[in-house]
């Protein structure tokens, strides 16, 4: 049986707009999970048995995790990772309510495993 050289283009064309259909109505959220915690694995130690100021790895990465939360979709997804990790460990809570503010940076949510980001945006 021989193959046609002809391609049919109607199957790639609905292949193409079921595609560009589902991109649109996908989150535009750009940052995982693993971003944020490889973002923010420098402050464990310091979340968790710290004092006093952050070490300049840890502000290293809550800038860079800042920085990355760009959009609203981005800052929801940071907010349920760090809220999700915050409720897995025994967290300094205020330690990490003040980490924003003693890495100079800022954050439109509070470092909680009680935060609510379906308030972030």
């Amino acid at each position: 049986m021989k193959l046609s050289s002809v391609a049919c283009p109607i199957p790639a064309t609905a292949a193409l707009i079921g595609c560009l259909l589902l991109l649109a109505t996908v989150s535009e959220a750009t940052l995982s999970c693993s971003d944020v915690t490889k973002d923010l694995r420098p402050c464990l130690s310091y979340l968790v048995n710290g004092s006093g100021k952050p070490p300049a790895a840890c502000c290293a990465g809550a800038s860079a995790l800042a920085s990355a939360a760009s959009t609203s979709a981005d800052k929801k997804v940071a907010c349920g990772c760090i809220k999700s990790a915050a409720q897995k460990i025994k967290l300094n809570v205020q330690l990490a309510q003040a980490l924003p503010g003693n890495c100079g940076i800022n954050l439109p949510f509070s470092i909680s495993p009680n935060t609510d980001c379906s308030k972030v945006g």
